[in-house]
């Protein structure tokens, strides 16, 4: 059956506006006027002309962005106030809202996977609705460890930074501070950030690797 209800959608980078400015009035829509959805598109320059806002790229990464933290909003509990504030008032372009907001409350970490409520296991980075209803079910039989999630299908990449099991962390995982776990998260998501420039090849391009482009793949830097 086809649920019925009502969809907007917000242009982004168009106009000066905070990816927090944006995120209260997305959070206003679904809260006074029971929005089913809303649906974020990056702004695109069509032509030239001057009275329109002149972009050199559309803001995918931001786009995308809100999209993650518009699932926050809906399905993990989370506020937009607790995702941005007015020092903070923009999404971390390396890290995900989740990873950025779990960085800079570290005080609720780390978090006892035999012990933490349904909605506290969706404040864990990595922990998604399904793995924390697979956590909830799987602590009704016996306590929990490491090697016992990634049976139940929970990934840790992000996650190991941010838990105990049994009172203990993750093997690898000897300091929790936020330098060392978000020096290691940059690490691991770099290699899926947008390469900074854009641009459109045609049947002519020489695609040739340059000195420096070769220096760059060597280096891990692209």
């Amino acid at each position: 059956m086809c649920q019925l209800g009502q969809t907007t959608q917000l242009m982004v980078g168009a106009t000066p506006e905070s990816d927090l400015k944006i995120l209260k009035l997305t959070e206003g829509l679904y809260q006074k006027l029971n929005l089913k959805r809303v649906y974020y598109s990056a702004y695109i320059s069509v032509n030239n002309d001057k009275n329109l806002p002149s972009l050199e790229a559309p803001p995918l990464l931001r786009e995308n962005r809100l999209y993650q933290a518009d699932w926050l909003l809906r399905f993990y509990g989370f506020t937009a106030n607790e995702l941005l504030n007015e020092t903070h008032p923009n999404f971390n372009h390396i890290l995900d809202p989740k990873c950025d907001w779990a960085l800079r409350n570290l005080d609720k970490f780390p978090i006892e996977i035999n012990s933490a409520n349904y909605f506290t296991l969706l404040r864990i980075p990595g922990i998604g609705v399904i793995s924390a209803k697979k956590i909830i079910r799987a602590r009704r039989e016996f306590l929990l460890d490491f090697e016992a999630l990634k049976k139940l299908g929970v990934t840790l990449k992000r996650a190991k930074y941010f838990i105990t099991c049994k009172g203990k962390y993750y093997d690898k995982v000897y300091k929790f501070n936020q330098n060392f776990i978000e020096t290691n998260l940059i690490y691991q998501e770099r290699n899926g950030l947008p390469l900074p420039e854009f641009k459109q090849l045609s049947l002519f391009d020489k695609l040739t690797p340059t000195k420096e482009d070769k220096i760059k793949c060597l280096t891990g830097s692209l």
